[in-house]
């Protein structure tokens, strides 16, 4: 059961790069809180030698079986916002966001293209927000011998 959503946009980078095996790279490079009116794909800045574009229409959804992930990134010392992308007509195109370590980690995982991109002041006070009013950490248990 969803307990929570928030519409993002997701900054991506096109960057050229000289390699043998490929003429540039791409990533997710931030992750803002989308407050409406903005296009699906607004190109920011172009250049030969690098892109910048953000891409609207993703939500951030917390669920409570997430709820030890969620935990696990705000309590972490730089926490992340996971964004997993794919390649779409030419251009690297975001699928999916999540704000759950746990989460976050199958996707680095699945072997398909992800990145992890620092959690923004407006998106780590809503993530705390609710995990003050829905989450109580597990108490930590000593060394068990056996």
């Amino acid at each position: 059961m969803k307990m929570g959503s928030m519409p993002i946009a997701v900054l991506m980078q096109r960057r050229s790069v000289r390699h043998v095996w490929a003429d540039e790279a791409w990533e997710a490079v931030g992750v803002v809180p989308d407050r409406g009116n903005l296009p699906h794909v607004q190109m920011l800045s172009q250049t030969p030698e690098r892109d910048y574009y953000l891409v609207s229409g993703l939500e951030l959804e917390l669920y409570p079986d997430e709820n030890e992930g969620y935990y696990e990134n705000v309590m972490a010392p730089e926490s992340k916002v996971f964004v997993l992308w794919r390649m779409e007509d030419g251009r690297a195109m975001p699928v999916r966001a999540s704000v759950s370590y746990v989460e976050g980690t199958r996707m680095f995982d699945s072997g398909e293209n992800a990145d992890g991109v620092t959690m923004s002041a407006d998106i780590y006070a809503w993530v705390a927000a609710y995990l003050r009013e829905h989450y109580q950490p597990k108490p930590r248990r000593g060394r068990q011998h056996g």
